[in-house]
């Protein structure tokens, strides 16, 4: 990249972040005069290579954003969470699978992520989705992840 103020034609990538919709935004330093800049990069969707998905049985399956969002909204189901807050966590999950170089994703990556998610966001809707999605077997299990939450709460706190 160019910096704009010598025109010298290397750079280095001090700090990237992802922007609302399909772009990043990088800080980058200049080699030569040390000047820092912005840049604003989109995606190529021409050229855009699919994001997969691994499931459980290892096969394969192009990422469908409307998963997430159709799981996120069931788990929100009845609670404080408005529909923009869902929406924007599926946006920052789908951003942070594409700021990686990889193409192809466990299913447990993603729903990790998502869990990061709805814990800063709401307990009971966070319990909900990792009631599904860890497979709770018995109660003990599931008090085992309740009394790690109230353990987490209680250390922030």
């Amino acid at each position: 990249m160019k910096c704009p103020l010598c025109g010298y034609v290397d750079s280095k990538v001090v700090d990237s972040r992802p922007t609302e919709g399909t772009g990043i935004r990088r800080r980058r330093e200049c080699l030569q005069c040390k000047n820092r800049f912005t840049t604003y990069e989109t995606y190529d969707l021409a050229n855009n290579v699919p994001l997969v998905v691994i499931k459980k049985d290892n096969s394969l399956q192009l990422f469908d954003r409307n998963k997430i969002l159709t799981g996120l909204l069931q788990a929100c189901y009845k609670r404080p969470v408005t529909t923009a807050q869902i929406s924007q966590i599926v946006d920052e999950i789908e951003a942070e699978l594409k700021n990686t170089l990889k193409t192809e994703f466990r299913s447990t990556e993603i729903g990790h992520l998502v869990m990061e998610k709805l814990k800063e966001l709401d307990d009971v809707s966070y319990v909900r989705f990792a009631s599904v999605y860890r497979e709770f077997k018995d109660v003990e299990t599931f008090m085992a992840e309740l009394n790690e939450l109230k353990k987490e709460k209680v250390e922030t706190v």
